[in-house]
């Protein structure tokens, strides 16, 4: 790896072999981001803090392993290829530990509050000055800066749902509550932006070495995917507002009940919308029909959508599907996980493998490596770890530290 010092890696693999990542931050957003690096063939470190490790850890649906420890299931699916390690920043021993690692690393990702990382002398000054060239991103869920009071919030995946936006549009009207997207949706769009601004910081700082900071909040990621909303807002005056499945300008784009389950009908534009009215037997020529798919609250657009439920409630979910998808409809069953393990087409483009679980000490099964490369796939080479399970390796093998030392550092608590 050059100036960053020997690959960890026994194999390099995937279309990031030879990039290494510095991970500092917990829960969901960052961690998972870095986890797809190291998916895709990235040397990826991991922090923890020394003992315990993170609660996430044991959070969410979690298995029982051998020692009787409980494995959170989200954290064995997304905590796979990292090398994990723990130190304890607040000591300068582990501020020392911290910068050699900067040194060798190309990108570093964390998550906290801001300037969580100044109070132990780790700023992006100090930071730059030990790598001119590494990227830096900051995860937080309301900026490095702007209005103080927000600055320092809390945020979870949460907040970041209701302060960004999110929440105004899902759900049903009122009365009805704002729904929140699952599971984590913030956080999970967070570490994808994480991850693609890191890339592209990474590929800029390859071609000038130019190392860079990226600020990140939460609820701007959450923000920037609400397509049109602003720009409706600030053009045209409109605040958007839940209107449950309904895409609330044409139909049909909505869920639709079966006789045995959910289904969802999704047709835009005048050409799809007239194969509807072929399978429901109306003449897509009529103008009632034709003024039905955009005036959607006119007597006509409540009459087509009456006709459609009853045409549905009628049928099976697979009769409905298998019907609309021969018209060339967007229609599917709205789909659960076990509906999802046994179904053809995942089990044909391998969605769901096995890998070995080190906590758990066996084989699991769940999501593989998506997308697929077709020069350099990514892989899973091992599954989640015990806290600090890699403290030797990393300490040892890349920054240099003898035996005595690692048993110095551990007995103190610095890792």
């Amino acid at each position: 790896m050059g100036p960053q010092g020997p690959s960890l890696l026994l194999e390099q693999f995937g279309p990031l072999q030879g990039v290494r990542v510095l991970s500092t931050g917990s829960i969901v957003a960052e961690p998972v981001a870095a986890g797809m690096a190291a998916e895709m063939g990235a040397e990826v470190i991991h922090i923890e803090r020394p003992g315990g490790g993170e609660d996430w850890r044991h959070a969410e649906f979690p298995i029982e392993a051998p020692d009787g420890e409980q494995v959170a299931s989200s954290w064995v699916q997304d905590r796979r290829n990292t090398y994990y390690t723990t130190l304890d920043f607040s000591t300068p021993e582990g501020q020392e530990i911290f910068l050699n690692l900067i040194r060798r690393t190309d990108i570093w990702m964390e998550s906290s509050k801001a300037r969580t990382y100044d109070k132990w002398g780790l700023d992006d000054a100090v930071i730059l000055e030990a790598n001119p060239s590494i990227v830096i991103c900051h995860v937080s869920g309301f900026g490095q800066d702007g209005d103080p009071e927000y600055v320092k919030r809390a945020s979870y995946d949460f907040t970041a749902q209701a302060f960004g936006g999110m929440m105004n549009l899902a759900g049903n009207p009122d009365p009805d509550p704002p729904s929140r997207a699952v599971p984590w949706t913030a956080d999970y769009i967070t570490a994808l932006f994480c991850l693609w601004s890191s890339l592209a910081a990474y590929i800029h700082a390859q071609r000038t070495g130019e190392g860079q900071v990226i600020d990140l909040a939460q609820y701007e990621a959450v923000h920037r995917i609400l397509a049109g909303t602003m720009v409706a807002y600030h053009e045209l005056g409109m605040v958007r507002e839940r209107a449950g499945n309904k895409a609330g300008n044409a139909q049909p784009w909505d869920t639709f009940r079966a006789k045995d389950g959910w289904v969802v009908v999704a047709a835009i534009g005048p050409v799809v919308y007239s194969r509807v009215c072929q399978v429901l037997g109306l003449d897509p020529q009529d103008e009632k029909w034709i003024s039905a798919r955009r005036e959607i609250e006119s007597p006509q657009g409540i009459e087509f959508d009456a006709i459609l439920r009853g045409w549905v409630e009628e049928r099976t979910m697979d009769e409905v599907v298998t019907t609309m998808n021969d018209a060339q409809i967007g229609c599917s069953k709205i789909m659960n996980a076990q509906e999802m393990a046994e179904n053809s087409h995942y089990q044909k483009r391998g969605v769901h493998v096995e890998w070995e679980d080190e906590q758990l000490g066996k084989t699991v099964k769940g999501v593989g490596i998506v997308p697929k490369f077709s020069k350099t796939p990514g892989k899973i080479w091992r599954g989640s770890v015990p806290v600090g399970h890699d403290n030797q390796l990393v300490y040892r093998d890349l920054l240099g530290l003898d035996s005595d030392a690692l048993d110095s550092l551990s007995e103190r608590g610095v890792i």
